[in-house]
């Protein structure tokens, strides 16, 4: 756990996106999303028109599926499709690491459930004990993916392509949402985490977090930032895919949670991603004029291997 630089808020930008969120163009907007995501690749975004009310539900009936028993919990362990609880030590984001404390509940958009195109799709597993969670996760997850639409509205004008360049293939996402808890963690071993230092393996994740703290940014001098909790925003942070598409230009940060604080810590968690044959190449942005390396890709098949090798339930 390496020294952590205390810093104050706006040294992670901030940025009013409610003109984006009513269907507007703004580029000055789009501007600031462009000049954030070349730069930290993490952000705090506000006006985003999330129910305050749905969110504090939201975490509250978290906090009651996670305070429950083993037993309870284990009657919507995770399907192969990624689908329900994923308990402690079943996740592991890096090679080299010690696997996470955390534990998460997963679901996804329901009328994409039945698809069979990808591994990603499955059943939603919803817990008899907390019966609220049904209705609430599915509110949350249908007004938090219009937020990443609007976003991505924002990154394409950003990077002077039409407002719908990364929409195009959208009609059944991938997209999936989640609880995560954080126990309290003693400082007995310097290399195990809530969850340990990674990058996002998607598209854009946004976070709703609680006033606990704990989440740490990396920047590009490998320096650990904590990104301090500033209520009524969302914290958005570019994937791998995102940063694959736009040929590195946009970076997608290594970030990290521990929460040593001595309270229980819940984030909501909304992952987005396109269809799973959407085509993720460097050249759709850069042109013939790209020299890199980077080859296209689909979101499905990249999103296939990542799961892999971070998700012990899988093999």
């Amino acid at each position: 756990m390496s020294e952590v630089k205390r810093v104050s808020a706006d040294q992670i930008p901030q940025i009013d996106i409610s003109s984006l969120m009513t269907g507007e163009a703004d580029i000055e907007v789009a501007k600031s999303l462009h000049q954030a995501s070349q730069e930290l690749g993490f952000l705090y975004v506000t006006g985003h028109g999330l129910d305050p009310h749905l969110i504090k539900q939201l975490y509250q009936s978290g906090l009651t599926f996670f305070r429950a028993s083993v037993e309870q919990k284990q009657s919507v362990r995770v399907s192969q499709n990624h689908r329900g609880w994923l308990g402690s030590g079943q996740a592991k984001m890096d090679d080299k690491a010690l696997s996470d404390f955390k534990e998460s509940y997963i679901w996804g958009i329901e009328d994409a459930c039945h698809q069979e195109d990808h591994f990603l799709r499955g059943s939603n597993m919803w817990p008899d004990f907390v019966p609220q969670l049904e209705t609430l996760g599915n509110a949350y997850l249908k007004q938090a993916h219009q937020v990443a639409y609007h976003l991505m509205r924002g990154f394409a004008l950003g990077l002077g392509l039409k407002e719908d360049f990364f929409l195009q293939t959208t009609g059944k996402p991938l997209s999936r949402a989640s609880l995560v808890y954080y126990p309290h963690q003693e400082e007995t071993n310097p290399n195990q985490f809530g969850v340990g230092p990674h990058t996002d393996f998607g598209t854009l994740t946004l976070l709703c977090q609680d006033q606990v703290g704990g989440l740490q940014v990396q920047d590009v001098n490998g320096q650990w930032l904590e990104a301090t909790p500033i209520e009524g925003s969302l914290v958005v942070n570019v994937g791998d895919l995102l940063s694959h598409w736009t040929a590195g230009a946009y970076k997608s940060t290594p970030h990290r949670v521990i929460n040593s604080s001595g309270y229980e810590r819940l984030s909501i968690v909304l992952a987005y991603d396109p269809n799973p044959e959407t085509v993720i190449d460097p050249r759709s942005i850069i042109g013939a004029n790209y020299k890199g390396d980077l080859a296209a890709m689909t979101c499905g098949d990249y999103l296939y291997r990542r799961f892999n090798k971070a998700f012990s339930y899988r093999n």
